[in-house]
């Protein structure tokens, strides 16, 4: 499992060129699987949402435009950026420092919750997905993007590739951390493959769970309900 505090150094030490690298790494389709995530929450606009592992705020923000959102993360730099992006748009978001494992929110506060690509980053995957049931109200949507597997054979090989060479490279490159990036190939590789956090989801109460494949299955979106 991740040790919080290494998770926490890294990220405090790659948030400067955090949004660079992924418009890079994803060649900017990371844009895309975000907008994929707020159409699947179905929000209103009186819904109040939480997103977790929020980094500097990309799909806190585009969640915001639909429903009144708060965004946490407990590395202080990613929320430094995040409200400096939050800030120019008509509706900043409401920023909290907090650990995903011990939120500071009530229980069945909120109608929906995300988590993008910081599932993996969790070092109690069980004890996150307690938390989100928690703080949402019986019924309220939970919706998580996180990498996956590539479904057809031609994919996994340069996938792979892409993975374990270029990205830690780029990484290298453009941050001079090439550490931080190699972690994300190597936990993206040993990460839960989609049946598996599925049945994770089940298994902590979230009823009607699925998820989708996007390009090609490096993404899935996780998506269920609190009863």
């Amino acid at each position: 499992m991740p040790d919080p505090k290494v998770i926490r150094q890294m990220f405090e030490e790659v948030a400067p060129r955090y949004d660079l690298l992924n418009r890079v790494l994803s060649f900017g389709i990371d844009r895309l699987w975000r907008r994929e995530v707020v159409k699947v929450l179905d929000l209103r606009s009186e819904d109040r949402a939480l997103d977790l592992c929020c980094g500097t705020g990309d799909l806190a923000i585009e969640i915001n435009f639909k429903a009144s959102c708060f965004a946490c993360d407990f590395t202080w730099s990613m929320l430094k950026h995040a409200k400096a992006k939050s800030n120019q748009v008509s509706n900043p978001l409401k920023l909290v420092a907090a650990d995903t494992l011990s939120l500071p929110f009530p229980s069945n506060t909120f109608d929906a919750a995300t988590i993008a690509f910081g599932i993996r980053n969790l070092s109690n995957i069980n004890d996150g997905l307690s938390e989100l049931y928690r703080v949402l109200k019986p019924g309220g949507n939970i919706a998580i993007l996180e990498f996956s597997h590539p479904q057809h054979f031609w994919l996994k090989l340069p996938y792979k590739l892409y993975l374990n060479v270029i990205v830690p490279n780029i990484g290298k490159l453009l941050s001079h951390r090439r550490s931080a990036y190699q972690y994300l190939a190597e936990s993206i590789i040993g990460f839960a493959k989609p049946d598996e956090l599925n049945a994770i989801m089940i298994k902590n109460g979230f009823h009607n769970s699925q998820y989708k494949q996007l390009t090609g299955g490096i993404v899935a979106i996780h998506y269920g309900q609190k009863r």
